[in-house]
């Protein structure tokens, strides 16, 4: 049996285990134009529309990363916390202006929407060494892994990941919490009563399980009481990736192969990062 069966085995084992909540249905982008679940191309004779989509491969394939939009909300020293990431798209050189092709222009920060955290983001020796992006293992953002319902009256402490019972040698685990269910990342401005690791939930988490992949559905792995603290337990050792901003509206729990890929940004603390889950 190969190490890649034997992890899928022990979260196949895990799930039957476990009693999972019921996830309430709700539109997954409620206040973004564009959103149809329809699988058509035209509307009327000659105007085009998109399908822009969340499931793909006939309910097999989940895309679990926010969509940009200005109205986003953006970490509170980014901007003033109530005005969300504003407009960070610009198209230069347009067909309608003369030019040959459309060519956009982008600017954000690299921790905004969904994203991934590297070492040097809270450690500065590790920023001078050159622990960026471009350096993070793409063997652990992708492989099998494990979304788990986190308790919903609580943040992520050393309690609640032992009720977890998540069992050695699973490797990526995703955190849904009460931030789904209050639709935060579709708010526009920063909530800092967001759910997320106290530092004696993170620190039980490299203790005692074999996790290197630690997803979450807001903008930090870490609560906002507990925010650095946390972050440095879980980056020290160089081996966890946080990936943080996850949109796990209406995906089951349960166990799926996940892809993540940050861009090969040099120099950088955070890169936005597409994340898919397939079944």
């Amino acid at each position: 049996m190969t190490t890649t069966s034997l992890l899928v085995l022990i979260l196949l084992l895990w799930a039957t285990s476990h009693t999972i909540p019921a996830l309430s249905t709700t539109p997954a982008y409620p206040s973004v134009p564009g959103t149809v679940t329809t699988d058509c191309s035209l509307s009327g004779k000659d105007e085009l529309r998109p399908v822009r989509r969340e499931v793909y491969g006939g309910g097999r394939i989940f895309d679990i990363s926010h969509r940009y939009v200005p109205d986003m909300p953006v970490w509170e020293s980014l901007g003033t916390g109530s005005d969300g990431l504003g407009q960070f798209l610009w198209l230069p050189k347009s067909i309608k202006n003369g030019s040959l092709a459309n060519n956009s222009e982008m600017k954000l920060p690299t921790h905004t929407g969904t994203h991934v955290d590297a070492p040097g983001h809270v450690f500065d020796h590790y920023f001078d060494a050159g622990f960026d992006v471009d350096t993070l293992d793409l063997e652990v953002l992708n492989g099998p892994a494990l979304l788990v319902d986190v308790p919903r009256d609580k943040n992520i402490t050393a309690e609640v990941m032992k009720s977890l019972n998540i069992p050695r040698g699973v490797r990526r685990v995703l955190f849904r919490t009460l931030n789904t269910d209050r639709q935060l990342m579709f708010k526009k401005e920063y909530d800092t009563s967001y759910v997320g690791f106290m530092k004696d939930g993170a620190k039980w988490l490299v203790e005692n399980t074999d996790i290197k992949l630690v997803g979450i559905d807001y903008l930090s792995v870490a609560a906002f009481d507990d925010l650095i603290p946390s972050h440095l337990v879980l980056l020290e050792g160089r081996e966890i990736i946080l990936v943080e901003a996850l949109k796990l509206d209406d995906v089951p729990t349960g166990i799926y192969s996940v892809h993540c890929l940050p861009l090969r940004l040099l120099g950088a603390g955070g890169s936005p990062i597409r994340c898919i889950l397939i079944k």
